[in-house]
């Protein structure tokens, strides 16, 4: 069977990250993808679920605004846990 070159623009950390759990799975990037092709190609979607991250909505977007437009005008205090936290980042 022919084949024929893809070129794929990923993230390197990502790349080394996908590589090593593909070695563990016994296949590389190449039979990784063609995997994922085949299943796509047979099922006729992504053979996966898709979810956005609810983090990024719109709304939790708008309620941290809120939440750190209270801390700054002192309407809002940080509780003791969340100053240990913050002391940590």
């Amino acid at each position: 069977m022919a084949s024929t070159s893809i070129t794929i623009r990923m993230d390197p950390e990502l790349k080394k990250q996908a590589e090593a759990l593909f070695d563990t799975l016994g296949m590389n990037m190449t039979t990784a993808f063609t995997v994922f092709a085949k299943a796509a190609v047979r099922q006729q979607k992504i053979p996966f679920e898709l979810a956005a991250d609810p983090f990024f909505s719109e709304a939790n977007q708008a309620r941290l605004r809120k939440a750190i437009a209270d801390v700054k005008s002192g309407k809002a205090k940080l509780t003791e846990h969340e100053l240990i936290e913050a002391e940590d980042d």
